[in-house]
């Protein structure tokens, strides 16, 4: 599955997210993506919820068309504080 349709059904089907999807190895391992997603959703949730979040929003996908996700979740204020200090 390309990252870009990764990013458009997560970004769907997530209030307020935003999504940066990328292969997390090389563009010759499809099957394994790594995933940045920014959503309000997340506030006061612990991280394995977070996480939660982002598979329903892929559905079947997480089954069917994507091997292994890395993925790294924050709430907008967490997102920019990691931003202010790199």
């Amino acid at each position: 599955m390309q990252p870009a349709a990764v990013e458009e059904l997560i970004e769907s089907n997530l209030a307020d997210a935003d999504a940066t999807v990328t292969y997390a190895r090389d563009e010759h391992d499809e099957d394994h993506l790594a995933a940045t997603v920014v959503s309000p959703v997340f506030e006061d949730l612990p991280l394995v919820q977070q996480h939660q979040e982002v598979y329903d929003a892929l559905g079947d996908h997480m089954t069917t068309d994507i091997h292994a996700l890395e993925l790294s979740t924050y709430t907008p204020a967490e997102y920019e504080d990691l931003e202010a200090n790199q």
